[in-house]
Order: structure tokens, then sequence, then C-alpha cells
């Protein structure tokens, strides 16, 4: 002990840990940085304000503790020394705290509050009596607690890190148990909170009452950078309390602080060492803005690459709803427009007949091409209605076993005779060796195959039409084997295909630029309609042409072997 004789106070003197500065000036930098960074960016929010209170009491904490190294008046030491226990009891409490508001998304129960008032009271009271500081050790400059005050403090210090704990495996296991999200969340704020708890907890006892040695707790003061860092992984992977934190901002930030805190392990004589280091310090300055501003501009390009995203699929659902309102409107009208059409052509069709007396050849001529304008306006509202039910699924497939080699033949028989009013030939290449039988939709694909041979006579001023029926077999992609398909190829002499008008071959009302000079009545439906039949059959259909006034070939392959997928979702 030595012995003041100015002030007649008494003083110690005792050799300066090596860690002390380390472990306290980076930790509370980082701390105060973080809390206050939080704190302004988030608006100033109830998260906000306890992170906050937490870096503020942790770095009063490590301040004072700084002080009880450092300082060597007695008086002064006890009188900071007699905050510790306040301070570090109100840190537990504030990181439980903050964990309940973070994952919780609301503040703390007004009784809860007032439960852990009622416990942190004796710590208040009795930190600023001699119930705690019962005396000061000059020799090892240090306060003299009460054992029993000390028990106390462990305990509330217990009962905190436990409710974290408690807190943490309720909302993971059972609140939150099927949001992966969340539980993302609460397992890394969990990870870093414990580890904090945790590590103050066991150097705090075990400097305090297991080896009355202080330079234990330098280790668990490291615990805070490892929080802040969760916190920041947080704000960058899932942008906690609501920051866009930048992984740069948080690196350079970090890295500025480490390098200025070797400023106080420098010697004040040591210039070289200052001026390397101060150098440094500002080059990681200048260089972490450029990095910070170029990051930053990134992000800002990403986020209007996101908003234009969001806004065009905001766009996309419009359109969606526009167009299932389009076709419910189309499945109505072709609905209404059904009844009266065929009521129309009904009572032609008795006129034509005679039902109601003879007709003059002039009425007669009259009749028939009111006759012929109805069947074309029905044949629309049919294309029209099957074009609804495709786009609203509700167009319904009956699966059977069908002999591919009989349908073509049914529709050849029905086209002969319109060949032969335009003078025009109609074969029919059989398959050599007898079909397989094909699980398809019969009615479907005999009427695609049908407007394909309708298509051929349409657009064929001369020369004829052929219906090939064929199998083909190739090595599937997805099973690597062999698989047979059923092909039927439909071929004329026709006027053809531009190769510029493929694409849009099967689109909704596309119809090429001479199709309309042979065919004045198509609404180019017809093709749409069939590819989606074809493809709801296992199928897949396309076209060919070696140009204009060569012809055109419409080729459907359908599956020997239809899939079991495919089956069950029509059964």
């Amino acid at each position: 002990m030595t012995y003041n004789l100015i002030t007649n106070i008494e003083s110690c003197h005792i050799q300066l840990p090596s860690l002390l500065y380390y472990s306290h000036l980076p930790s509370i930098a980082v701390s105060l940085f973080f809390g206050f960074f939080v704190f302004f960016k988030s608006g100033r929010s109830l998260i906000g304000k306890i992170l906050l209170a937490i870096s503020t009491v942790f770095s009063i904490w490590g301040f004072f503790s700084l002080i009880t190294w450092i300082g060597f008046d007695s008086r002064i030491i006890s009188f900071v020394w007699s905050f510790f226990e306040i301070l570090s009891v109100l840190f537990f409490f504030l990181v439980l705290y903050f964990v309940y508001v973070f994952i919780e998304k609301k503040d703390v129960p007004f009784k809860i509050k007032i439960t852990f008032l009622v416990l942190f009271l004796p710590v208040i009271i009795i930190s600023s009596t001699k119930k705690y500081l019962t005396g000061f050790d000059i020799v090892n400059c240090e306060a003299i607690e009460n054992i029993n005050f000390l028990y106390y403090i462990y305990f509330l210090k217990a009962l905190a890190f436990s409710g974290t704990l408690l807190l943490l495996i309720f909302e993971y296991f059972v609140k939150f148990k099927n949001d992966k999200l969340e539980k993302s969340k609460i397992f890394l704020i969990g990870i870093g909170a414990l580890l904090l708890l945790l590590s103050f907890l066991l150097t705090q006892y075990s400097a305090n009452l297991i080896f009355s040695n202080y330079q234990i707790e330098f280790y668990g003061l490291f615990a805070i950078t490892i929080f802040m860092g969760f916190l920041a992984y947080l704000i960058v992977k899932y942008k906690a309390f609501n920051i866009k934190l930048l992984g740069a901002q948080a690196l350079v930030a970090v890295l500025v602080i480490l390098i200025g805190s070797e400023f106080f392990f420098t010697p004040i004589t040591d210039t070289t060492n200052i001026v390397l280091i101060s150098v440094t310090a500002l080059l990681s300055v200048i260089f972490g803005i450029v990095l910070i501003n170029s990051v930053r501009n990134e992000v800002q390009r990403k986020d209007e690459l996101q908003l234009m995203s969001n806004k065009l699929a905001e766009a996309n659902d419009k359109l969606r709803t526009l167009d299932n309102a389009k076709s419910e409107f189309i499945s109505i009208a072709s609905h209404q427009l059904r009844t009266p059409l065929t009521a129309i052509k009904g009572f032609v069709s008795l006129l034509l007949e005679g039902s109601y007396g003879k007709l003059d050849p002039k009425p007669q001529e009259a009749m028939n091409k009111v006759y012929i304008s109805n069947e074309r306006l029905i044949h629309l509202v049919e294309d029209l209605l099957n074009v609804s039910r495709m786009e609203s699924g509700r167009m319904e497939f009956k699966f059977a076993p069908t002999k591919m080699g009989d349908l073509c033949q049914e529709i050849i028989d029905t086209f002969v005779l319109r060949a032969k009013e335009k003078s025009l030939y109609i074969h029919y290449k059989k398959p050599e060796t007898p079909l397989p039988e094909l699980m398809i939709d019969a009615g479907k694909v005999k009427e695609v195959v049908s407007n394909m041979v309708d298509n051929a006579l349409k657009y064929t001023p001369k020369g004829g039409v052929t219906l090939r029926l064929e199998v083909k077999s190739q090595k599937s992609k997805v099973k690597n084997e062999e698989e047979q398909f059923v092909r039927v190829t439909v071929s004329d002499t026709g006027i053809g295909i531009p190769q510029t008008e493929m694409p849009y071959l099967f689109n909704k009302f596309s119809r090429g630029k001479d199709v309309g000079r042979l065919n004045a009545a198509g609404t180019g439906l017809g093709l749409f309609v069939g590819k989606g039949m074809i493809e709801n059959n296992g199928g897949r259909i396309w076209a060919e042409s070696d140009g204009e006034g060569k012809g055109s070939r419409f080729i459907i392959e359908l599956p020997v072997k239809q899939s079991e997928e495919l089956l069950q979702r029509w059964s």
C-alpha cells in the first residue's frame, strides 16, 4: 500500500494485463456503433431502443471495468465497482427482453415487467450500501464483495439465461415449427444471445466465486462482438429490424475499429508505428467508402430490378384475371349463341327439305346460303367454347382403347365427296402391319385429324391430300429407352406455309397471309384447339412445309404406351 501525502487518500498500483485494452475498447466501440446504427436505421423502434440499451449498459460496464484496472484512487475504484452488479443484471434482463421482442414482434406484458422490477430492486438498493462492498483490498487494488449478495446476483443471471433458453425452445419447436424462415431467424438470434449470456455468466462467476481472478472476465467481453456479428448477419440475410445493411458496411466498420484500437497498444513515443497505423486507418476508411458506395449502387440496381419484377408480376396477375374474365365471357356468350343457332339450323333444314312446302329456286338458293353461314357460326361457337374450356381447365377427356386405322378410315370416308367436288384426290396410306391400340380420347383425336384434312382440302387448289399412318420409334430423353409412337401425317400439294409464319401457326387467331384469300371464313382457332387436345392426349403436333406453293405437312404423334400420370388425371 502507498500513501499520498498531499491528498491523504489510499492508492494502489498493479501491473496492467496485456489483454486489457484489446478486450475492452474494440468491444465497446463495436457495441456502441451497432447499437446506434440499428437505433437510427430502424426508425427508433422498440427493438432498436432495447439494443441501444444493451450496448449502452455494456459500454458503461466496460468503461467502469477499465477504471478499476487503470485507476489507483481507492475511492474512485469503489464508487464505480458499486455499479457492476446493477449493470450486469440489467444487461442479462435486457438481452432476454430483446430476444422476446425480436421473436414476438411485440412488447413484454406489463405484469412480467413488474415481476422483473421487483427482482431487480434489491440489487439497486443493496449495491449502494455496505451490504455489497464490505471493504477494499489495497494490495490487490480491488473491492471486497459480500458473497451472499453475489449468490443472489448469479441467481438472477441464471434466471435470465434459463428464461431466454426456454423461450427460444418454445418458439423454435412449438410456435414456429412449420415456418422455416422464422425458425432460421430464431436459431441465429438464439445462438448469438445464448453464447453472449453464457460467456458472461461463466467468466464472471469464475472470476468472482471460483478463482478470484478478474482477468478471466476479459474473455467474456469478446462475446458482445460475436453477438453483434449474428445480428449483422440477420440484417444482411433477412433484413431484420427492417434494415438493409450491406455486408460491406459492417466489414469496413469493424475493420476500422480494430485498426483504430491499435493506438491504445502503441506508446506515444513510437512515432513510426503511430504514423503507420494512422495511414492504414485512413486508407481503410477511403477504400471502405469506395467499396460501400460500389456495393450500395449494386444493391440499389438489384432493388430496382426486384421492384420492376414485382410490378411485372402484378401486371401478369391482372392480365391473367382479365384473360379468365374474357374466357368466362366467351363461354357464356357461346352457350347463349348455341341455342338460337341450333334452332335456326333446324328450321332452315326443314325448309330445304320441303317440310313447309316446296321452295322456289331463288328462296332455295337463299336458304342454302343461310344454312352455310349458320354452319360457320356453329363451328365458330364450338371453337370458342373449346378454347374457353381448355384455358379454364374444364375440358374433359375420356380415354379408351382405340384403333387408329379404323378412325382414320372413317375420316377419309367422310371427306371423299368433298375432294371429288373440288377435283382433288384423297389418299389413305395404311400401315403395312397392324397397329397396336392406343389409350386416347378417340373423339378429340378424330376431331383434330378431321380438321387437318379439312384444312388441307380448303387450301389445296389442285393436286390432293394424303393421310399416312405409321409407327415410329425414338429414344426417350427421360427414361433412356426406346419408345413407340403412332404418327399421323396429313400432307397436301397446296399453297404451303412461309417459314416466317411457322412460329405463330398454333397460336390463337393466327392465320397466314394467303389463307384468308382462299378461305375467308376461317377463325385461326382450329390449330390452337387441336394442339391443346393432342397434348392432353400425351402427344404432340407440328407442321412442316418446303415453302410457298410447295404444300405442307401436319403431323401428329401419339404414344403407344400412355403415361400413368395422364391416365390418372383423366380417370
